[in-house]
């Protein structure tokens, strides 16, 4: 610094030059150990207070350095030259550090006042003020947080609602069964039932309906492992084309009991990673429903294809339709599009299809429904194990 100050003022002394550098970096050290204490105090304090401690540091350490050299380097009417401007140099720089720490407390404390809002209003609205980069980011952050945890309650309280709607309509349905195994228990015990033929009916009921108690629990245990991330799979390479027959093979007596026709056809070579049982649940529940909903003399049309290089299955029965207010509903737990609860015979509690969700969401796959032609589709989409054909024909049918 020495050598630079004698080049710029080359008629000062060198001993001078070296006092007053001395005096220069002792007054620097001096401002700058003092700015750090101070920071220090006021750590906890707003912003923009230490903006402005910032800015002060910077402009006494400034003016120091000035007035060191006036002192040293001019005469007295020079120095008080000097001095005025000095003071007018260092009133502005306050001024303007005053100034900027004002515009950055305000708009701190009004992103503080918009978040606060939240907990009154439950809607984060950013300050209608322009924001420091920083703030302004850290304002799009908050609003970014806010949406996910709205969506995220919102997702909850609809969870919640599901669930206690599942247990009001869960304990209607098996309170109805209970209620006639109780009735035909106490008949057969006092013996007001008799007749040989009547016995063996009530034995025969009494054996349905503990099916339909034994086949809802197992939904009721099922739903409650796929809604804790408890189910585990066993996957395995499989021929979805096979999976699918077997599946219609033991739906289709079911079908034929109430005069339904099921059709389908399959494309070759579909290979699936999937757990064998857990996905045939997933589809038989998908064509239990549509026989539960399509009239007799209706037809049922389980398909197998490829789309855009991945596997879908799709069940396509008469139901009439789905209301379009009811579709984002159809795979909500215990939803049955219904508003008076009747039991229903082939038991289940309306979660067939809420199962068949969870299990093709957790074979990362997709399901869905639309309404089409005289009823509505429910179509599965997962992931082929090995590459597909680039086009597939027709599907051949595979069983009717």
């Amino acid at each position: 610094m020495t050598g630079y100050l004698a080049d710029v003022m080359p008629y000062v002394g060198a001993g001078d030059l070296a006092t007053v550098t001395e005096w220069i970096a002792g007054a620097a050290m001096l401002t700058t150990a003092g700015g750090v204490v101070a920071q220090r105090i006021l750590a906890r304090r707003s912003i923009g207070l230490q903006v402005t401690l910032i800015a002060v540091v910077t402009v006494v350490t400034a003016l120091a350095s000035v007035g060191v050299i006036s002192f040293a380097m001019l005469g007295i009417s020079d120095r008080q030259v000097m001095l005025e401007l000095m003071g007018i140099a260092g009133l502005a720089g306050f001024l303007v550090a005053l100034f900027i720490g004002r515009s950055v407390t305000r708009a701190t404390r009004r992103l503080l006042f918009a978040v606060r809002e939240v907990g009154s209003s439950g809607i984060y609205t950013p300050p209608e003020i322009t924001l420091p980069t920083e703030l302004a980011g850290l304002s799009l952050g908050i609003a970014e947080a806010h949406d996910r945890l709205s969506r995220a309650r919102a997702r909850e309280q609809a969870l919640e609602a599901s669930r206690r709607e599942l247990v009001a309509w869960v304990s209607h349905d098996l309170r109805t069964p209970l209620a006639g195994l109780r009735a035909m228990a106490e008949a057969l015990e006092d013996q007001v039932v008799t007749d040989p033929r009547q016995v063996a009916h009530y034995h025969s009921q009494m054996r349905v309906e503990s099916d339909r108690l034994a086949a809802m629990i197992e939904n009721l245990f099922q739903l409650s492992k796929i809604h804790a991330g408890a189910l585990r799979l066993s996957p395995r390479l499989v021929g979805l084309g096979d999976l699918l027959a077997e599946v219609a093979a033991s739906t289709e007596p079911v079908a034929s009991a109430k005069g339904i026709l099921l059709t389908g056809a399959v494309a070759p070579g579909m290979a699936v990673l999937i757990d064998p049982a857990e996905f045939s649940r997933a589809v038989k529940n998908l064509i239990t429903n549509a026989i539960r909903h399509t009239p007799p003399d209706g037809t049922i049309e389980l398909i197998g294809e490829i789309r855009g290089g991945r596997a879908c299955v799709s069940v396509a029965d008469e139901c009439g339709g789905i209301p379009l207010g009811d579709l984002p509903r159809v795979f909500d737990v215990a939803f049955r599009g219904e508003s008076a609860r009747t039991p229903d015979p082939s038991g289940g509690g309306g979660l067939g299809l809420s199962i068949a969700r969870g299990i093709v969401e957790a074979h990362s796959g997709q399901i869905s429904v639309r309404n089409t032609g005289p009823g509505c589709q429910f179509t599965v989409s997962l992931p082929l194990a090995r590459q597909a054909p680039a086009s597939v024909s027709r599907p051949a049918a595979v069983y009717r």
